[in-house]
């Protein structure tokens, strides 16, 4: 897997479906977030991406809402 296509999740346009490779964050964080699904190579869409406004992806039907700095901590490919 190249590192040059990874980008943060905040950097994806609503409407786009990208793949979650890593999290950047404390053991906390991660165990959150894998608890909502986030887990490696789940496909993720996001919903919407505006500012100012929330960062909505949707996973596996579901839709849940993240924080800005949260999303700068997500890489996706």
């Amino acid at each position: 897997m190249e590192e040059k296509h990874l980008k943060p999740l905040s950097s994806v346009k609503a409407g786009e479906t990208v793949t979650l490779v890593s999290i950047n964050a404390g053991q906390a964080l991660n165990s959150r977030l894998a608890s909502m699904g986030l887990v490696p190579n789940v496909e993720l869409t996001v919903v919407n991406n505006r500012h100012p406004g929330p960062f909505v992806i949707s996973v596996k039907d579901c839709k849940m809402m993240l924080g800005k700095g949260i999303s700068h901590k997500i890489m996706v490919l």
